[in-house]
């Protein structure tokens, strides 16, 4: 199958409308390949401060990420992501990283190293894109493309009761500002700015739960023809 028919469901939105949970778990339900682009991004932010290339050498961190030595190795209904070898599922999943991840995605240059590295996650029997601008710049063609949001306190919220659960001390108040404040930065960023794509269907997940949105978006795969009803 080219690439060409392989279907793509992309799933853009910001951090904490539930990309990621429920990109996995359409996946799963489906038998589709994963991508988590957002990964990619706190990967690359990660082996620049292993490696000390500044967050301000666009250079020397466009050339980490097309270098980026990295496994995701499938394992139950979780993923762990190797770097360089080592474990790094739950290091690029902090705030600092994150904060990082988003000041590396603003550069042209790391974009233009990736492109090609997600682009290649298109394998059939189809695909499931999480990330910023996966329907406006990496796949294009996509035929169903998806924009989650929620509202920036129910984020903060989600996020603060996940890192709670993890054993975390957190303080919500801080985890709004500084999702405020990276929702700023990837909707002014020069280069594909968080928008939804001119034919995204947009839906917020504020008030929804995560079934509910799974159960969605799999029935609009189903009603378009791209994937048998489960």
């Amino acid at each position: 199958m080219s690439d060409a028919v392989v279907p793509v469901l992309t799933v853009d939105g910001p951090g904490g409308a539930g990309k990621g949970t429920i990109s996995r778990l359409v996946a799963e339900r489906l038998g589709w390949h994963l991508l988590d682009s957002g990964a990619l991004y706190r990967l690359t932010a990660l082996a620049a401060a292993k490696h000390e290339v500044p967050l301000d050498d666009e250079a020397g961190l466009a050339e980490v990420a097309r270098e980026l030595d990295v496994v995701f190795r499938a394992e139950g209904d979780a993923t762990t992501v190797l770097l360089e070898g080592r474990d790094a599922t739950t290091t690029i999943r902090t705030e600092q990283i994150g904060d990082a991840a988003s000041q590396v995605a603003a550069l042209p240059a790391v974009r233009q190293a990736l492109l090609k590295r997600q682009r290649d996650f298109r394998q059939a029997p189809g695909l499931v894109a999480d990330g910023r601008d996966m329907g406006t710049v990496v796949f294009t063609d996509a035929p169903l493309k998806i924009f989650l949001t929620a509202s920036a306190e129910e984020r903060a919220r989600r996020r603060h009761l996940q890192l709670q659960e993890a054993g975390v001390d957190a303080n919500l108040s801080s985890l709004l500002k500084e999702i405020q404040a990276r929702d700023a930065r990837d909707m002014q960023r020069s280069v594909a700015p968080l928008k939804p794509a001119d034919d995204a269907i947009t839906l917020d997940t504020t008030r929804l739960t995560i079934p509910e949105v799974v159960d969605r978006l799999t029935e609009l795969l189903t009603e378009r023809g791209l994937a048998t009803a489960t």
